[in-house]
C-alpha cells in the first residue's frame, strides 16, 4: 500500500477528506484512487465528500471531482465555515423525527485507526477499517465490513440479517467470525498469501477465500 496521506472521516451523513497541507495533488489524488478502488462496495453511492476548497487549483479539484463522480459520490468543495454550516444543517435534519430509511442504514462508517483489546464498533452500517482490528475487539456491523489491516478479532457483519454482507480483510484470522445467523471461526492452520480475503455465505455456511483487492 501506498503512504497512508488522505484520512476520511464520516460525520453526520458526510464524508471529510484531510491530508497535510504539504502534500502534492498527485499524492492525494493517488491515494484517493487507492482507497476508492478498495473501498468499492462499501461506499454508499450518492455520499456526499466535502474537499477543502482553496488547497489546490481549480483544475486539479475538477479532477478529483470526477474522480469521486466516477466512484458514485458526490464531491463539493467547502470553505470551514460553508462545511460547518452544512453539517449543522445535517444535524439538524437528522433530529426531526423520521422512519429510518434502507439508505440510512446502509451508509458506511469509516474509522482510521486499529482496534485494540477490548474496543468495540457497533453499527447499522457498513464499516471500512484503515488499520488492524487485535485480539479481544469486536466488530458489530449491520452491513459489510472491510479491514485494510489484520484481523484478529471478532467480527460480525449482517447483524440485522442481512445475509449477503461480506467481511474483507488483508488478512483474515480472527477469534470468530459472523455473518447474519452463522458462525464460523477461523481454521487452526490455514495456509496464507499476500492476497486479501473474504468471508460471504456460499450454500448455508460460511466461506473464507482469497481475493484480488
Amino acid at each position: 500500500m501506498a503512504e497512508d496521506i488522505v484520512k476520511i472521516k464520516s460525520g453526520k451523513g458526510v464524508l471529510h477528506i484531510n491530508f497535510p497541507k504539504e502534500a502534492t495533488f498527485s499524492d492525494v489524488r493517488a491515494n484517493l484512487e487507492e482507497k476508492l478502488i478498495s473501498g468499492s462496495g462499501f461506499f454508499l453511492r450518492g455520499t456526499v465528500v466535502l474537499l477543502p476548497r482553496d488547497v489546490f487549483s481549480p483544475e486539479e479539484n475538477e479532477a478529483l471531482q470526477k474522480l469521486f463522480h466516477a466512484h458514485g459520490l458526490i464531491c463539493r468543495t467547502k470553505t470551514p465555515e460553508e462545511a460547518e454550516l452544512l453539517i449543522s444543517n445535517a444535524a439538524a435534519k437528522e433530529q426531526q423525527p423520521q422512519t429510518p430509511s434502507k439508505q440510512d442504514i446502509q451508509e458506511m462508517l469509516v474509522i482510521n485507526k486499529t482496534l485494540r483489546g477490548g474496543q468495540e464498533i457497533r453499527t447499522e452500517s457498513s464499516v471500512l477499517i484503515v488499520g488492524n482490528v487485535n485480539p479481544g475487539a469486536q466488530i458489530i456491523s449491520g452491513g459489510s465490513i472491510d479491514i485494510r489491516g489484520t484481523c484478529r478479532g471478532m467480527v460480525h457483519a449482517g447483524a440485522t440479517g442481512d445475509t449477503a454482507a461480506i467481511i474483507v480483510a488483508d488478512h483474515l484470522m480472527p477469534t470468530q467470525i459472523r455473518i447474519a445467523n452463522l458462525i464460523a471461526r477461523s481454521p487452526d492452520a490455514i495456509e496464507k498469501s499476500n492476497r486479501a480475503e473474504r468471508a460471504s455465505i456460499k450454500d448455508g455456511r460460511i466461506i473464507i477465500e482469497p481475493i484480488e483487492r
